[in-house]
Parts: C-alpha cells; structure tokens; sequence
C-alpha cells in the first residue's frame, strides 16, 4: 500500500513500506518508481523493504523546480523518509540513480548506512549509455498503446535474452500511463532540464564517495551487456573493494531486473552481511 510523508520543503512523497526484519531502503533507477523492485520484492524474506518514488516521479509531487531533481535533494528526501519511519539504519540497495544516492549517503550520512548494493552503476557511467537517456528522458514515447510498446521492447531493449513472458508488459506499465493519446511518462518532464545541466561540462570524480564505503557491506551486480557501467570500471571497484559482493548477470543491459538466480544469489548474501 503506498503511503506519503511531507519532505522539508514541503512536497508529499510516495512511499511503500512492507515486511519486516532488517530494514532495506529501495532506491530506483532515474526516470523510475517503487514498482523498480516488485520482481525483487516477491523473492526475498525476513527483510522490511522501504521504496520511496522519489520526488516527481510516480505518485509523489512534482517540484515547482525542477532543478531540485537532484541526488543531494534525492539523498535529503531519503534520510528524511528514514527519520519518519524511525529508522536509524538501513541496508540500501540501489538500482542506477540509486546507487549513485547511496555513494553520496556514504559520504555525507555513513552512520545512516548498514551497507551499499548498487545494481549496474558506478563511480564512472560510460558516454554511450549517458547518450541514450538524454535522448529519452522526459519526453513520451511513441507508442498509442501498453501492448504496442511492450510488443516493441524485444527489438528496442539490445542486449537483454530470455526475458521472462510478459516482463516488457510489466514494465511499461510500470513506467507509462496508457491515456486516449497514447502513453505518456509518469514522472515529471522537467526531469530533463536537471538531468542534463548535471552532466554539462566534465563530470565530478566520485570515487572519493565509493572509498567511503570503507568497513561497510558492499556489493555489485552488473548487467553483463551493460553500456553505462563498464567493465573497467566494474574491475576498479572489486580491485578497490576485494570483499566486495559482484555478479555479471548474462543476457543483461541496464538494467538487470533483480529477480535473476546470479542477482538474488548477492541480494542475499548482501543482506545477510548486513545483519
């Protein structure tokens, strides 16, 4: 059941709060909502599972301004989710954005962390994948209907085999409101305004946030077709982190959806070395 809290500058966020055990704070990809981790959710026990639709996207409120769609006003909101729900700590495991939210928890708010997965991103994120999402975020798609999209994603999804049946219909529907002109975005378009004045210029070097997660669980999944995390990149962290937790997931790109044995094998292990 979705519920809400009332952020410090006053916009009403949206927020699930299901289970019980070790507290995990859910953190979705850019454009995305709580519906991020429902494959992920149907496989795990023992654990409370918190995800916040962060501010304007899926139910929660759309900012006056737009830039404030920002990981700093992001990682704010999620402390503050925390402090409403009386939470000191929690196992964060975040999927693209929300693995960058969690490297910037880990550098300003460590005490609030019981440890870091982060799902196909890193302290890099390669040009190319960057290049498709400017080209798509905050702009609808050109589908009039769920099914015809989802009849599309085979061929528009490279990278991805053996999806399970009637996995692309899930996700535009978690993503895309069907109306009487066709699918329309269900977060605010304003998105692409910050989205793309964050990466103006040469991009900050955010392994000093990664190394912060020095003495607490970590652990990777990489989409093994991945064109935002590299393997490069991918080979640094484990050099830097040997304790470090990692899958490849194979027949995956950005992003791997969670629910995969090589991804529930870490999610779980993960979870475990954060007890």
């Amino acid at each position: 059941m979705t519920q809400f809290f009332t952020s410090s500058d006053g916009l009403r966020i949206a927020y699930r709060d299901e289970g019980a055990g070790l507290p995990v704070l859910c953190l979705s990809g850019l454009t995305r909502n709580a519906a991020d981790f429902d494959y992920m959710a149907a496989r795990l026990d023992g654990v409370r599972l918190v995800r916040m639709d962060y501010r304007g996207r899926g139910r929660s409120a759309w900012s006056d301004d737009p830039m404030s769609y920002a990981v700093p006003v992001e990682a704010r909101d999620a402390l503050e989710l925390l402090d409403h729900l009386g939470l000191e700590r929690a196992a964060v495991i975040g999927t693209s954005r929300g693995g960058l939210i969690g490297l910037f928890l880990a550098a300003t708010a460590r005490d609030r962390l019981a440890g870091l997965l982060m799902n196909d991103v890193g302290p890099e994120i390669e040009r190319a994948g960057l290049e498709k999402i400017f080209d798509y975020v905050g702009r609808n798609p050109a589908f009039g209907s769920h099914a015809d999209a989802a009849a599309a994603m085979p061929a528009l999804m490279t990278g991805f085999s053996d999806v399970p049946e009637g996995r692309w219909l899930d996700e535009v529907r978690h993503h895309f409101d069907e109306t009487p002109d066709g699918l329309r975005i269900n977060y605010d378009p304003g998105l692409r305004q910050s989205f793309l004045a964050a990466f103006e210029g040469e991009p900050p070097d955010l392994w000093p946030l990664f190394d912060a997660l020095e003495g607490l669980p970590v652990a990777l999944i990489r989409g093994a077709n991945s064109d935002l995390l590299s393997r490069r990149v991918a080979d640094e962290m484990r050099r830097r982190r040997p304790d470090m937790l990692f899958a490849e997931v194979p027949g995956r790109a950005h992003v791997p959806f969670l629910d995969e044995p090589e991804s529930l094998t870490v999610i779980r292990e993960f979870l475990d070395r954060c007890q």
